[in-house]
């Protein structure tokens, strides 16, 4: 061991009182090296690639997480948890650059007990799903102290508790404003060049004090981009914040130097009101983003609801933030979980895959706990909620990586492209300019450098797409379209053809008029029609189920559910089959004209129920306007009965395909792609899971918000499908939008140069110009989706 004062390889610190040295690489401490050991030995050096010593120390903990040993506590702190499996969200303060978001999402090559890993690098937190046969949640955060990311873990109820609001930026823009203002008061002088006997005679300190003034201004308010500056040039990036820290740096050095030579007063205001006007530039930007953030939370959230039963066994379907502790839930076939509970029913088969990524479904039975996310595959069951789950826990599931399409955003990848190329364009413009007014006018180069570093900035480029499609989605939400994500609207401006269903997609349940067709049934086959009907979220079950006179309800010895042909269902040795005429055994019937609904019990064929359908509001007018620039298709599981209707309602060169399976929709889109076609698929989000999931948006119409569709990119409500088209074109005015912004972002820049590299611009101008730019493209894009918004009322 020696005392070189070198900096750890791991976290950059110096090695002040110790000094290893391993493989060439100095290191402040054996925790440090541990650390370097265990990635390097699992083949994880690239964290070192990614930002020079981007670790941190870690601490001693021994002893320090004995309370994960409590079963009680450890439970309070699980998003999920069953016999293998368990979710948990921890908060890691240390988590700060690229290194830590990939070290942290690689956790699986540390330990083979962990499954996944994600970041969430605005809240420093991070969703890890774990076998507890392999490792247990103390062993896990006790891998992640030993790595240097030790969590933060309160015995408070830390979920509940509220988040701590950063103000630092406030502070930073504050002092900040304080010393621009004082420091433009003592320069009234040199401004006005009075000649008075006293003012001259205080020059000197007047100007002193102007360098004192600037000291906290440079090194507290102007620390972050010095900061951003460094880590970017050490991970050999160059951010924008490089030519900022620049000339903010060259400002003071040549400020202070004409005050301590006493040559002059140098640009202490310039200084000052650059860094005052840049953070007042970022404290609008951190408002907008909130504001934004806010807007999304609470309004483009789709209305998600359960179906709550009363003391008088009465159902009721009230929205998710309504369900309290201790109420009873219906959950019927295919439907989420909404929140926490204890199943009541005999037993329960739930697939977890929207929350754990497995499809693989759990049997439970009577007194086992459920949980938020898992969907119910085996019939109707009945939940007593223990937990209540918030809105916005439902509908993070649903942007969950599982979920995601895997294509990129032009938008992003054209900023990126910008962005990369940006700053190293700018330095040597800058340069250029410098040099050419240091040999034609030495006096303005300082100005000219200064200036050019701070009016060029890239942010109301990279802003345009983001501001655009966030307030998009905002204003889609309002009229009760609600979209996964931004990329879903970029996707929807690129469709050129159209999938509908027919079934609860361009018809409604709300209106039918269905008549019974058949042997009558007897009490105890009605009885048991109307418990298995009351297992599903099909859109004729539940118009059928609505007509039927109220019966007992029962639980059924056996429930299946076949997607595109009907249900089956026994109960003391009875059965009943409902669905097509094939489903039930009955190749005889020739009625087509309607949609129908057959019935057999004990594998006797009872008869059917005839639905006339009634299409949406506004069927034929979207799909007309829709032909004129798309192809059209309809997929009906359905007999072709109502054909003659369809091709009423349809332009002629639609086509039109019956009886389809799921996966026969699923085939169709695929072969249609293959023909580079961007495919819309619209459906009612119950046995198009396959086809949402292959089609470039899948949009679900819904009229029950008890139905709720991972797999699709939107829910549209059902008495908006007749805006359905004004929805697709405002996505494609919205990237007519960002274009615009970009050409307008671009203009700026080169606006701005040309005054700054011709030496008409003074570098406070230039700071004030600069979030000006950010802002007037915020405002841009704000006005033009809200004039589209507008339009879609």
């Amino acid at each position: 061991m020696s005392m070189d004062p070198a900096s750890c390889y791991h976290c950059g610190e110096p090695c002040n009182r110790t000094h290893i040295v391993l493989d060439d690489k100095d290191f402040c401490c054996n925790g440090c090296k541990t650390v370097f050991e265990i990635f390097h030995q699992n083949d994880l050096s690239y964290y070192y690639e990614l930002q020079e010593s981007p670790g941190s120390t870690p601490d001693n903990t021994d002893g320090k997480f004995d309370f994960l040993d409590t079963p009680e506590f450890v439970e309070s702190l699980l998003s999920f948890h069953n016999e293998k499996m368990e979710i948990v969200d921890l908060f890691i303060p240390n988590i700060h650059c690229s290194s830590c978001i990939w070290i942290l999402e690689n956790l699986n090559k540390l330990h083979d007990g962990v499954s996944s890993s994600q970041v969430d690098f605005p809240r420093k937190t991070i969703s890890i799903t774990y076998n507890t046969d392999k490792i247990v949640l103390k062993e896990l955060v006790m891998l992640l102290s030993k790595i240097g990311y030790e969590p933060n873990i309160s015995l408070n109820d830390y979920k509940n508790a509220p988040i701590k609001k950063d103000r630092s930026l406030w502070y930073k823009t504050g002092i900040a404003g304080f010393a621009f203002g004082n420091i433009m008061f003592l320069s009234f002088p040199e401004y006005f060049e009075v000649g008075e006997f006293w003012l001259e005679q205080f020059k000197g300190v007047f100007r002193w004090l102007m360098l004192v003034f600037s000291l906290p201004v440079v090194f507290y308010s102007g620390r972050d981009y010095f900061i951003s500056a460094f880590k970017g040039i050490r991970a050999k990036l160059l951010s924008i914040d490089v030519p900022i820290a620049l000339g903010i740096t060259v400002l003071f050095l040549r400020s202070a130097t004409e005050v301590v030579l006493d040559l002059g007063p140098g640009f202490f205001d310039s200084l000052t009101g650059l860094i005052f006007f840049l953070l007042l530039g970022k404290v609008f930007q951190q408002k907008t983003y909130s504001f934004l953030s806010f807007e999304r939370d609470y309004k483009s959230y789709f209305p998600i609801a359960a179906t709550r039963i009363d003391a008088d066994r009465n159902e009721e379907s009230v929205q998710v933030y309504k369900i309290n502790k201790g109420d009873r839930l219906l959950i019927r076939n295919e439907e989420l979980i909404p929140a926490d509970g204890i199943l009541i029913s005999t037993s329960a088969k739930v697939d977890y895959s929207f929350v754990t990524g497995e499809a693989k479904p759990v049997r439970i039975v009577s007194g086992d706990k459920v949980f938020s996310g898992g969907k119910q595959i085996s019939g109707p069951i009945e939940i007593e909620v223990l937990k209540t789950v918030s809105q916005s826990y439902l509908t993070q599931l649903w942007s969950r990586a599982a979920f995601q399409k895997d294509r990129t955003s032009e938008f992003r990848t054209l900023t990126d492209s910008i962005g990369k190329r940006f700053t190293i364009t700018i330095l040597i413009i800058a340069v250029v300019a410098a040099s050419f007014w240091m040999v034609y006018d030495s006096s303005k180069a300082l100005n000219v450098f200064t200036a050019v570093l701070i009016i060029a900035c890239p942010c109301a480029i990279a802003l345009a797409a983001p501001f655009t499609l966030g307030n998009m989605l905002r204003i889609y939400g309002r009229c009760k379209f609600y979209l996964k994500d931004t990329q879903s609207i970029e996707r929807l401006s690129r469709i050129n053809t159209v999938i509908f269903d027919k079934t609860g997609t361009i018809t409604t349940t709300k209106i039918n008029d269905i008549s019974y067709n058949g042997l009558q049934l007897t009490p105890d086959e009605e009885s048991l029609l109307k418990n298995t009907l009351r297992g599903s979220n099909h859109p004729l079950s539940r118009s059928l189920y609505e007509l039927l006179k109220e019966h007992e309800i029962t639980t059924l010895d056996d429930y299946r559910e076949h997607p595109g042909k009907g249900l089956e269902a026994s109960k003391d040795e009875r059965n009943i089959r409902i669905g097509s005429a094939d489903f039930v055994g009955n190749t005889a019937h020739s009625d087509t004209s309607n949609t129908a609904v057959h019935i057999s019990s004990d594998n006797n064929y009872k008869g059917y129920y005839s639905f006339q359908n009634a299409y949406r509001e506004g069927v034929s007018d979207v799909a007309r306007a829709l032909g004129k620039t798309m192809d059209i298709a309809v997929l009906s599981g359905d007999n072709d009965g109502e054909r003659r209707q369809l091709e009423k309602l349809f332009p002629k060169l639609t086509h039109f395909y019956f009886n389809q399976k799921p996966e026969d929709k699923l085939r169709f889109i695929q072969q249609l792609q293959e023909q580079n076609k961007n495919v819309l698929m619209v459906g009612d989000g119950l046995n198009d899971a396959g086809a949402f999931a292959q089609s470039d948006v899948g949009i679900a119409v819904s009229e029950d918000i008890n139905v709720f569709s991972p797999a699709s990119d939107g829910i549209l409500d059902g008495l908006k499908f007749k805006q359905l088209y004004a929805f697709i074109l405002a996505s494609k005015s919205a990237m007519k939008i960002i274009k615009v912004s970009f050409v307008l972002s671009l203009l700026y820049n080169v606006v701005g140069l040309y005054f700054a590299v011709s030496a008409q611009l003074e570098p406070v101008i230039a700071a004030i110009l600069m979030p000006l730019s950010s802002i007037s493209i915020v405002i841009f894009t704000t006005v033009a989706t809200n004039f589209l918004g507008r339009n879609l009322k």
